[in-house]
């Protein structure tokens, strides 16, 4: 793994839950910033989030030392708790049904894996620069139907 310290700030929205959705992640790179967005149909806030992360940690061409920010408990507490207990149930929740976005899950414990990552949780609408850039990133995604 090389020394290449990356910031990513990721986000999701969903105009309706299910409905129309998007997602953002800006990533920070010395000097550089590279914005990346998406947009999906009926889909939810959830799978928003887990795909603007993906896609975020996608960007990267070589393992990186990355600090991820999400305002999304749901992935912070996924990715760092809820998915070992899910991986040793065999991807079953403790009610024994299966994980709602496994496949995503299953895609962000893949490429996660190739990085070292600190993950972050910043509280949403509180004024981060970026956390704020992305939130209107994947909002702007929404409407460019």
């Amino acid at each position: 793994m090389n020394n290449k310290g990356v910031t990513i700030y990721t986000d999701g929205a969903c105009s309706g839950n299910p409905g129309a959705g998007g997602w953002a992640a800006v990533i920070l790179f010395q000097d550089q910033r590279k914005d990346i967005s998406g947009r999906a149909e009926d889909t939810t806030n959830n799978k928003m989030e887990l795909i603007a992360v993906i896609n975020g940690l996608k960007t990267l061409k070589t393992s990186c030392n990355i600090n991820l920010y999400t305002d999304s408990l749901y992935i912070k507490n996924g990715i760092t708790a809820w998915i070992k207990k899910w991986k040793i149930n065999g991807w079953r929740t403790s009610n024994k049904k299966p994980v709602k976005n496994m496949e995503l899950w299953k895609a962000l414990d893949e490429i996660s894996s190739q990085h070292q990552i600190d993950w972050r949780w910043v509280r949403a609408h509180n004024g981060d620069k970026y956390n704020e850039l992305a939130d209107a990133l994947a909002r702007k995604a929404i409407d460019n139907a």
